[in-house]
């Protein structure tokens, strides 16, 4: 929580008020989020979803070269190809034009980023900075706390967050898992300045810089919907477990229906046992998984916990059209969050790790219909069928599930 007390001197944050029409279900949940994050829900918003790679970089891209005053980015896998030149080139237009580009890259999940690309970034003007930098000396530190967020920021009033890295992979799938499906949010409004405080914190720990954040002056004439969103942030340096406990929170209060969708799927104790009371008690609760795995290990250990969800009532679906890797909860026609984390212990207490919560029955609905549209493609597990797989299989799971506590 250090990181969160120092920053907070250069970012106030307003109490939490509710001048909105909510539920009292509802209201728990955002004060839960505003008491771990310090973000407190906003109605001035616009929120587009944007799915798989080319709708959201056509999107990302048009936003960007609209930017008048800053853009901030920040990425777990920055590859260099395609769109790593396209984001040259345009840094350099916009840099040449006065505006201020500033890049955070995970040093692990972004360990390809050559030096010869980082030179023409430095060349250019960019400022940029590597996270927690991997050095023998602190081996395990350096490995373990790697920062998931994917975020980009442009003058403080549009930002983009979501599933989806600077990846050709997202354009062109590979040649392993296929085409690569995943869900962003574009955001324009008050949630945008939130993801840009989010930006400016991660900053102040890479840098030791601090960034003033943009005052949105034009606010008003931004062409909003007044969506009601709410940005929640979590990594080690907290104090509690902010993303854990929001999921644990929208899986508990679930009425009618819970459907996920998420590739890691590795629940700790408190997790698995919302999602099993969840569905014991009646609701509707449906998991979709990627069926092709980007680990072995890691495949193995998420079907570990099949045969226990199954037998609690919980639908599982293999989506077989290469690689699921959206991070999407949506329910009760009311409620859904698009983010960066996974079901698993290392987003909930390794990462950083970044989420936007979205209250408004438009955007459940459509994530809802989404999800029943991608159920007609995938296969549909039961709990006899899965009983009866190989007894290979089953040795594969024990054999990742004894990894589960550092995957």
């Amino acid at each position: 929580m250090q990181l969160k007390k120092e920053a907070s001197i250069y970012f106030p944050q307003p109490f939490f008020k509710i001048d909105f029409e909510t539920s009292e279900v509802h209201k728990k949940l955002m004060k839960l989020v505003y008491k771990n994050s310090f973000f407190h829900p906003t109605s001035n918003n616009n929120v587009q979803l944007l799915k798989d790679g080319k709708t959201t970089f056509e999107s990302i891209f048009i936003a960007l070269d609209k930017a008048k005053i800053q853009i901030h980015l920040q990425y777990y896998i920055f590859e260099e190809g395609e769109l790593a030149n396209r984001l040259l080139s345009l840094f350099k237009k916009k840099i040449n034009g006065g505006v201020k580009v500033r890049m955070i890259y995970d040093s692990i999940g972004s360990f390809s980023l050559s030096k010869s690309y980082l030179k023409k970034l430095k060349e250019i003007g960019v400022e940029y900075y590597p996270f927690l930098p991997f050095k023998f000396g602190r081996f395990l530190s350096s490995l373990n706390y790697r920062n998931h967020r994917k975020i980009i920021v442009i003058d403080g009033e549009i930002a983009f967050t979501g599933g989806i890295n600077i990846s050709d992979k997202y354009l062109k799938g590979d040649t392993v898992l296929g085409n690569w499906h995943d869900m962003h949010l574009r955001l324009e409004g008050d949630a945008a300045h939130q993801l840009d405080h989010v930006f400016a914190m991660d900053w102040y720990l890479v840098s030791q810089k601090t960034i003033r954040p943009v005052v949105l002056s034009k606010i008003a004439n931004l062409t909003v919907a007044n969506t009601l969103v709410q940005i929640v942030s979590g990594g080690p340096d907290d104090d509690f477990p902010s993303l854990e406990q929001t999921y644990f929170t929208i899986i508990n209060q679930a009425k009618d229906y819970l459907y996920i969708t998420n590739p890691y799927i590795i629940p700790g104790q408190a997790i698995k046992q919302a999602l099993q009371t969840s569905a014991l008690s009646g609701v509707d609760v449906r998991l979709m998984i990627s069926e092709k795995t980007d680990s072995k290990i890691v495949g193995w250990c998420v079907r570990s916990y099949f045969e226990s969800l199954l037998n609690s009532g919980i639908k599982i679906y293999l989506f077989p059209d290469g690689f699921l890797h959206s991070k999407i909860i949506v329910s009760d026609d009311e409620i859904s969050t698009i983010g960066t984390a996974n079901l698993d212990d290392r987003s909930f207490e390794q990462n950083y790790e970044v989420n936007a919560i979205i209250y408004d029955k438009s955007t459940a609905m459509a994530l809802k219909e989404d999800f029943l549209k991608d159920i007609h493609i995938s296969r549909m597990l039961s709990y006899e069928e899965y009983l009866q797989r190989p007894y290979t299989e089953k040795l594969k799971e024990g054999f990742g599930k004894i990894f589960s506590p550092i995957l």
